[in-house]
């Protein structure tokens, strides 16, 4: 199987890496070829744009920033008369999903969607968690793949599906990142030792993953999580629809998507989306460090 892997991002490029040391036949590319260094360091090849993966892949994996970017990918392979495996693995919504594979299977194309989840960081080690939407046979057919860049993988159901509970994770978490700041300050103005508190967090039934992770990023003071306040909303944004589409009303959602917009507006859509919690750390002149702290997780 000849996978040509489209998107060397934060996110991306640890992933395309991992499936090329799993020894697998790779081709990489993306708008900037510096990122590609690495990779074909590793033994990938290069391509310059997504329709010169056509005629030389059997599949072709997508992790991109945007549905627009993913439609226009898509609209680059159709061109070059690709006629394979799309294993699309951006974050997108579901009617986005069901279109771009509408568009795809008009051209002979399978789509499964593959979002993955926990963080750059686990991509990294190759531990990130896939959620799968598509046919069954065709996730058989590359799980060997998916089973590579990352450790945990689900089969969510139909297509849509994996889109649906990536959107609600993405929702959680940030949810949790704006309740633990909170928390941390409730520690800091009690007087506590911030280290001390934050380890006893992690043993509590107050932990969470966000806790754990982006937890010690905000007590480091770089809040380098590699995820923008821009991606937050959009996602937050993919969130709104599904609580009306499914009549669910999503009060902390909702206030977290209207804190994730202030954040914007003071620090811009570049920056990171753990600078969320900076937002109350301003409002109360009480910066929240302890020593002992990563300014990445590894």
């Amino acid at each position: 199987m000849r996978y040509g892997f489209i998107g060397l991002g934060n996110l991306g490029g640890h992933l395309a890496l991992s499936l090329i040391r799993g020894g697998f036949d790779v081709a990489v590319c993306d708008r900037d070829s510096a990122r590609a260094a690495r990779h074909i360091e590793a033994g990938a090849r290069w391509a310059g744009k997504p329709g010169e993966l056509a005629a030389s892949c059997d599949a072709i994996i997508t992790c991109l920033p945007s549905p627009t970017a993913s439609e226009a990918v898509l609209g680059e392979l159709l061109t070059a008369g690709f006629a394979g495996t799309w294993i699309e693995m951006s974050t997108l919504g579901r009617d986005e999903i069901l279109k771009l594979a509408a568009r795809a299977g008009d051209h002979g194309i399978r789509l499964l969607e593959c979002p993955v989840t926990g963080g750059v960081h686990l991509a990294a080690r190759g531990e990130i968690t896939v959620l799968a939407g598509g046919d069954a046979d065709l996730l058989a057919e590359h799980r060997p793949a998916l089973e590579a860049m990352g450790g945990r993988l689900f089969h969510m159901g139909p297509l849509g599906s994996a889109a649906v509970i990536k959107v609600i994770t993405n929702m959680l978490a940030f949810i949790h990142l704006i309740a633990d700041g909170e928390a941390l300050m409730l520690a800091k103005r009690g007087g506590l030792d911030l280290a001390q508190a934050w380890k006893a967090i992690a043993a509590s039934s107050g932990t969470s993953f966000v806790h754990e992770t982006e937890g010690q990023l905000i007590l480091n003071g770089s809040y380098d999580i590699a995820f923008t306040m821009d991606l937050a909303l959009k996602d937050l944004g993919f969130a709104m629809k599904f609580g009306e589409e499914f009549g669910v009303p999503l009060d902390l959602a909702t206030r977290t998507r209207e804190a994730f917009m202030k954040g914007r507006e003071a620090y811009g859509g570049a920056a990171q989306s753990t600078m969320i919690v900076k937002l109350l750390e301003d409002e109360l002149e009480t910066d929240l460090r302890a020593p002992g702290f990563p300014a990445r997780l590894e």
